[in-house]
């Protein structure tokens, strides 16, 4: 058996036990714990489209506001025509990309730094259009009544029920996403991060790419907004805060964004520490910030590259390498 038929029998193994603790994880926790997990598989989607805006260079700081897009726009459709989640999970996604794409003409004129103000600023303008328009979106106090779907007389109000569909939508979601980075969509992505200039000059056109990758990150995060808004049942302009936004950057940086599972390992592995220091509520900001400044000092590619140091130290193979600086 050659080494990548060996690789092919491994991973295979690797994703049957991983299938197999994803089923069985929440039938041995509590309620609590239940709900936690679905949160957590709703945000593992709200990061890895994130890493897609990313994968250009750009940071933005309106993507937990594009995820209360998702969230307003299901919220909406159900109250007010009784859509249940079939309909207003694509359609919630859609409404976000659209929003998206009217944003691209200002925001991506804008490049780095520029790009990351403006964002923010765009995403507050939205956000106080939630809260002025009480009569439409509720104001501060948001939208309330919107309830999960029964299906096959299955009602998944239940969190273990809700937990298995949201785990195939986010798992379908995730497959898209990983496919679209490893096409020649995502190949040029990459060159327009590491080399715009180079790119460029051999006729790609970094404005429409920057813009897709913005849309397409939209359209996703927008979809995970349904998701938690039809199990959480309300939504509110609170919940698309820069404070949600900044653990949304804590998680992608610590995991890492050189790899596509980095920002799932980041958000899984600082939900389980936050749930750890809970009772630390005063001191938490702080715990984070220290986190996040150790992750850089000596984790700059993320936990993603802690098995390439091992095996290094171990002399298995090469220790990970920073990636080359942007040439904008």
């Amino acid at each position: 058996m050659n080494n990548t038929s060996t690789l092919t029998v491994q991973n295979v193994v690797i994703g049957v036990i991983l299938l197999a603790a994803l089923l069985a994880v929440p039938h041995f926790l509590k309620l609590y714990h239940q709900d936690l997990l679905i949160y957590l598989t709703i945000n593992v989607l709200a990061v890895c489209s994130y890493r897609l805006v990313t994968l250009t260079g750009e940071w933005s700081l309106i993507h937990a506001v594009m995820m209360g897009v998702g969230a307003y726009t299901a919220s909406l459709l159900f109250i007010h025509f009784g859509l249940d989640m079939w309909f207003t999970l694509p359609l919630a996604g859609g409404v976000a990309a659209l929003v998206a794409a009217l944003l691209c003409f200002p925001l991506l004129r804008m490049t780095q730094f520029y790009f990351l103000i403006g964002s923010f600023a765009a995403g507050e303008a939205i956000r106080l259009t939630w809260i002025e328009f009480v009569g439409v979106f509720g104001g501060t106090g948001g939208l309330t009544g919107v309830e999960p779907p029964i299906f096959w007389g299955i009602d998944f109000i239940d969190p273990i029920p809700y937990y298995y569909l949201s785990l195939a939508i986010v798992s379908f979601s995730l497959f898209i996403l990983y496919r679209i980075e490893n096409s020649r969509v995502g190949l040029t992505l990459h060159a327009i991060h590491w080399k715009a200039a180079l790119a460029e000059s051999v006729g790609v056109d970094a404005w429409r790419y920057r813009a897709l990758a913005f849309i397409v990150g939209s359209f996703f995060v927008g979809v995970a907004g349904a998701l938690k808004v039809h199990y959480l049942g309300s939504v509110s302009p609170n919940q698309a805060s820069i404070g949600f936004m900044v653990f949304i950057l804590i998680w992608v940086i610590v995991g890492g964004y050189n790899k596509f599972y980095g920002p799932i390992i980041g958000v899984v592995v600082l939900t389980v520490f936050d749930e750890s220091i809970r009772s630390f509520e005063v001191m938490r900001p702080a715990i984070y910030g220290i986190v996040l400044i150790l992750s850089i000092l000596f984790l700059p590619l993320g936990l993603e590259s802690i098995p390439g140091k091992i095996k290094s130290w171990f002399g298995v193979g090469p220790a990970p390498q920073d990636p080359p600086l942007t040439d904008q």
